[in-house]
């Protein structure tokens, strides 16, 4: 699995994700777009694992962390594109958060019929898609959440969806959420 971390990402969002499954066994990398110590919306570097251009085989599962203008950049980027069309062809799961379901996923045409939440308003730019006004919203492989305090939530229906769950269950307990 990888998180794309594109600077102006939202750093809580990227954060948990990355926190919870690694606490669940999930394999994962972080990817840099454009750089491998990308800057959060609020500042924060992150060292990430690799840069994108390191990726040599289609993952297992996208996650693609919101915050702007993190979206925008992870939309912008003809890599990130392929990598999640890709993913979502092979009927493995792709999460998005915040913004990034309406200007990344909606952007890549990944919508369409597709059940989604995402931060509040950003849904009114798409025509395409069925939104839901919910903390988050799990479509078979597509999972959606609506920002930064419901990063815990979405984290957990990864595992839930990765891992199963009686791991989504022990990760939540464990973290008091």
């Amino acid at each position: 699995m990888v998180v794309f971390l594109a600077d102006g990402f939202e750093e809580v969002e990227a954060v948990t994700v990355v926190d919870y499954l690694r606490r669940a066994g999930v394999e994962l990398v972080t990817a840099g777009i454009g750089t491998q110590m990308p800057t959060g919306a609020r500042g924060i570097r992150i060292a990430s694992d690799i840069e994108i251009e390191s990726l040599d085989e289609m993952p297992d599962g996208v996650v693609l962390p919101g915050g702007m203008p993190g979206s925008a950049n992870l939309a912008a980027s003809g890599r990130v594109g392929d990598i999640t069309r890709g993913v979502m062809k092979n009927e493995n799961m792709v999460a998005a958060i915040c913004a990034a379901p309406a200007l990344v996923l909606g952007g890549f045409g990944l919508l369409r019929d597709r059940e989604y939440t995402c931060y509040p308003g950003f849904e009114e730019s798409l025509s395409e898609g069925i939104f839901l006004d919910e903390r988050v919203v799990v479509d078979h492989n597509l999972i959606t959440s609506q920002g930064a305090g419901t990063a815990g939530e979405f984290a957990i229906a990864i595992i839930r969806y990765m891992v199963g769950d009686a791991a989504a269950e022990a990760i939540a307990r464990g973290v008091l959420l």
